[in-house]
């Protein structure tokens, strides 16, 4: 209990001095509303309910996932949800039978994520993100505060959280946990590329499995120079 109660204390003091002191109005938090996202965005909630919560519907997500949203929002009273979705005419341009994530995982996400969080996080200084060191190995060296790949400040109050850290808090405050948890998801994003991990693996396994993508791309630098980016792509920042 100690470490979890040490966590929660750290998460809390950064989240705080993000809001409150560092970027009042400017800040918003990015949520994929997926297994472990109720720590964080209770821990908002406490701070600053009013705080923009950016979700990103790529429109393939699993229906559990968008319901998952909705109680969570009502339940710990968030009154500024943002659902952002990919604009209808890059979807007819580009992904117009949506099939265009079984032949390019990074296009499908850079026109259902990347570039609608880009126009969504206009006018912010910064954003805050779930992300943790104990999650996968492309992660190990999070800080709590860094400069992200947008050239925002990124806040990752949870970055030293471990797996006991986040049960003891879902069990602290009675959160209730995402429905596909149960049947032993434990990273849940798009349904078209989502799978259950297998025994030994990380918890970010089952995310584009059978590929080498790790990352959907908004955490990642958007000077992109392949060929093969249409061209009415704005990766710059």
């Amino acid at each position: 209990m100690p470490d979890s109660l040490s966590a929660t204390t750290t998460a809390f003091t950064t989240l705080s001095d993000a809001l409150t002191r560092r970027f009042p109005g400017r800040i918003a938090l990015v949520s994929s509303f997926g297994t472990e996202s109720a720590v964080l965005l209770h821990l908002v909630a406490q701070i600053a309910p009013a705080t923009p919560v950016i979700f990103l519907d790529t429109l393939k997500l699993f229906p559990e996932t968008l319901a998952y949203r909705d109680t969570l929002t009502t339940r710990l009273g968030l009154t500024d949800v943002r659902v952002i979705s990919p604009k209808p005419t890059r979807l007819a341009k580009f992904d117009p039978d949506g099939t265009l994530w079984q032949r390019d995982t990074d296009q499908c996400c850079a026109i259902r994520k990347t570039n609608p969080l880009d126009d969504a996080l206009e006018g912010f200084d910064a954003w805050i993100t779930g992300r943790k060191r104990a999650q996968a190995a492309t992660r190990a060296h999070l800080e709590l505060v860094e400069t992200g790949a947008d050239g925002r400040v990124t806040v990752n109050p949870l970055a030293f959280w471990s797996d006991a850290d986040l049960s003891a808090y879902f069990t602290a405050h009675n959160l209730p946990r995402h429905p596909l948890e149960a049947q032993g998801y434990t990273s849940i994003g798009c349904a078209t590329c989502t799978r259950k991990p297998l025994p030994g693996e990380d918890k970010r396994s089952g995310r584009w499995a059978g590929s080498a993508k790790t990352e959907c791309g908004i955490h990642l630098p958007r000077a992109m120079k392949e060929p093969t980016w249409p061209e009415a792509f704005n990766f710059e920042v």
